[in-house]
């Protein structure tokens, strides 16, 4: 029987091969195969053995990794700092049990942006931007004081400085990209977002940003007053109705909310405050409401809501698409706005609409066939004398509708 040896997976720095123990080079060089990015195998110009290089697709590595440790060859596997973190070792242990796997890692990226920052990291979160949603890894880091992001040639610190300036950080929030760091060519350039979104690093780096305004984006539970917000004539969606929309649209950490008709902007500020990572555009066309909305904002700071003063749907061409679409008021265009959410919304994305009048109510139903509806009768109490009686609200109609798969 063939006596399996296992692979031996070396993480290098940026110095490559430079500092690398001299036992372990010795290891190195003694392999039959030799397996790593092209920036790797080039720190060991004197290997002869075979060498291969990873590409795009990672599974031609694998499948002759895993051929070489049932022939007992001698394989080596060179990777980044520590292989296990973002690094091909996720891969290679679901392709091989952990007897296969000799792992020596080096100080990770984000150990060394931290030593060259002399910058304490036990609070810090470490992500990776490398081929993932840009919008999930956003999510991470406004609710993290401090953020070690690893980058890739699409996720540039210029790219995500521009994204966490869209949700709501300030110009001036402190970051630094760390390049080539370990080598040589190390360089650390301590910026803002502002001044990072506008410049290019080089693509070895690591990006740490400081969110020193974490309190703007802590969660807010809803259920403001009306009497707390500004408004037209007292024109605002009324608390309780508000409540009950927001638990339809149900904002999770990351998703992009379009409040249509947003009016004095309760909705969307409300939902901007429950859920700080999500991004929320209020559209309204009437310049009063905009003045309001604006109002509202100095009064119930949300800085991941973005106003957008023109009609729907044409205002919302340029919004990401959602994950959840409230529509309040459409301005006399329900069925256009309602096709467009229709044909905007991620799959699994929630539309709800507040509805006051018959014949909207039967355009939205003729459209949403599938869509659930509720009445929402409120009745408040009102003081008469020394006793209490109740008051009616203006009844409304909640209509809730969910974009499946098929639909899109």
């Amino acid at each position: 029987m063939t006596m399996r040896r296992p692979i031996l997976v070396v993480g290098l720095t940026d110095a490559g091969a430079v500092g690398v123990p001299a036992a372990l080079y010795d290891r190195i060089m003694r392999a039959e195969i030799l397996v790593g990015g092209q920036r790797h195998l080039a720190a060991f110009p004197e290997f002869t053995g075979e060498r291969l290089v990873i590409g795009a697709s990672v599974e031609p590595a694998l499948e002759r990794l895993k051929l070489a440790w049932e022939r007992g060859e001698l394989a080596t596997v060179l990777a980044s700092g520590d292989p296990l973190w973002y690094g091909i070792g996720v891969s290679l242990r679901r392709a091989l049990p952990p007897e296969a796997l000799d792992i020596i890692p080096a100080p990770t990226s984000a150990q060394l942006a931290f030593a060259a920052l002399a910058e304490p990291w036990h609070d810090a979160t470490l992500l990776s931007a490398h081929g993932r949603p840009l919008e999930t890894v956003i999510a991470h880091v406004l609710t993290s004081p401090k953020t070690a992001l690893l980058t890739d040639q699409r996720n540039t610190p210029a790219r995500i400085a521009a994204a966490l300036l869209e949700s709501g950080l300030p110009p001036t929030t402190r970051c630094a990209v760390c390049e080539h760091l370990g080598g040589s060519a190390q360089h650390i350039v301590r910026t803002t977002l502002a001044e990072a979104a506008e410049r290019s690093f080089a693509p070895l780096n690591v990006f740490v940003v400081w969110n020193d305004y974490l309190i703007h984006h802590t969660p807010v539970p809803p259920g403001l007053p009306d009497e707390a917000f500004s408004t037209v004539a007292g024109q605002i969606t009324k608390r309780e109705v508000r409540l009950l929309s927001l638990a339809e649209l149900a904002l999770r950490s990351g998703d992009v909310l379009w409040d249509i008709g947003a009016g004095s902007g309760s909705v969307g500020i409300e939902a901007a405050r429950a859920c700080p990572t999500a991004r929320v555009y209020a559209i309204e066309r009437r310049e009063p409401f905009v003045r309001h909305i604006h109002e509202n904002l100095r009064r119930f700071p949300a800085p991941n809501l973005h106003v957008i003063h023109g009609e729907a749907p044409e205002a919302c061409a340029d919004c990401p698409d959602p994950h959840a679409v409230f529509i309040g008021g459409s301005g006399g265009r329900l069925v256009e706005i309602i096709r467009t959410a229709q044909q905007r919304l991620r799959p699994q994305g929630r539309l709800v609409l507040n509805l006051v009048v018959f014949d909207h109510v039967q355009q939205a139903l003729a459209l949403l066939p599938e869509a659930r509806m509720t009445q929402a009768q409120i009745n408040r109490s009102m003081p008469i004398q020394s006793l209490l009686r109740l008051e009616a609200l203006n009844p409304v109609f909640i209509v809730v509708w969910q974009k499946e798969n098929q639909h899109g």
